[in-house]
């Protein structure tokens, strides 16, 4: 069995508004990909939530997204390239900013909702994303999905000199190319904590999973997203690194 990075995103409440289990789910992951303020997250969560993964030496990601409070970032926008770039410099070197004052630094990125969906199916955003990554730092990875063909985003990616981590997901359902269902599709998320749990273990594995249309998906991935805001969450990442624990010892 491979062993996958665990990540999850973090730092995603606002002001006097809560979201999530950071506290609990951070001593289970390897990665913390952190809300830049534009989808949620503010300079103060963003400094507890730096603090709390270097208390637990967690790997710090930056995870921006379009301008988007209102809608969680998961609301497409119209923005141009230079846009893009824009908005993604303004986040990474906003969270880069609080990492350097706590003597760490942003180790990779990973887009956010709506801009991460996006830019895996518009090759001129995920361009844009990647000459931003590229101009600020060459050194840091892009988190990108894991498909069942990932010829062209390596292909993309080389061209600007950039590392890649192909990401999968335990508690979300694909269709036959290996994208993310909308979650405006009925099963699109899985609630189920042994389907979640399953899921997990399948891609660790490298087995393949059922996409949405029955046919089987086999996904390589570098590093698995669970998400922590529910207990129930909570009790399936914590089974879920115990059973990669278990399997490649």
């Amino acid at each position: 069995m491979k062993t996958l990075l665990l990540n999850c995103d973090m730092g995603e409440s606002f002001g006097a508004w809560k979201m999530g289990l950071d506290d609990e789910i951070m001593p289970h992951i390897d990665l913390a990909s952190i809300a830049c303020g534009f989808h949620a997250g503010d300079h103060g969560v963003m400094r507890h939530t730096v603090s709390l993964a270097l208390r637990h030496s967690v790997r710090i990601g930056a995870h921006p997204a379009y301008p988007d409070l209102a809608g969680f970032g998961r609301r497409s926008m119209h923005c141009s390239e230079q846009e893009i770039e824009d908005l993604l410099h303004y986040q990474i070197g906003a969270l880069d900013g609080i990492c350097r004052a706590q003597g760490t630094r942003v180790s990779y990125v990973k887009p956010h909702g709506a801009l991460y969906n996006d830019m895996m199916r518009e090759p001129r955003l995920l361009h844009a994303v990647m000459r931003a990554i590229a101009a600020y730092d060459p050194d840091l990875p892009l988190v990108v999905l894991a498909r069942s063909d990932n010829r062209e985003v390596t292909a993309i990616a080389a061209s600007h000199g950039l590392q890649l981590m192909f990401e999968a997901f335990a508690d979300r359902a694909y269709d036959a190319d290996g994208q993310l269902l909308s979650r405006a599709i009925a099963g699109a998320v899985h609630q189920q904590h042994d389907t979640v749990v399953a899921q997990a273990l399948d891609i660790a594995a490298g087995r393949p999973l059922t996409a949405a249309d029955g046919s089987p998906l086999l996904l390589q991935a570098d590093t698995l997203c669970v998400h922590g805001d529910n207990p129930a969450a909570l009790a399936a990442i914590r089974q879920i690194r115990a059973g990669l624990r278990a399997a490649t010892r």
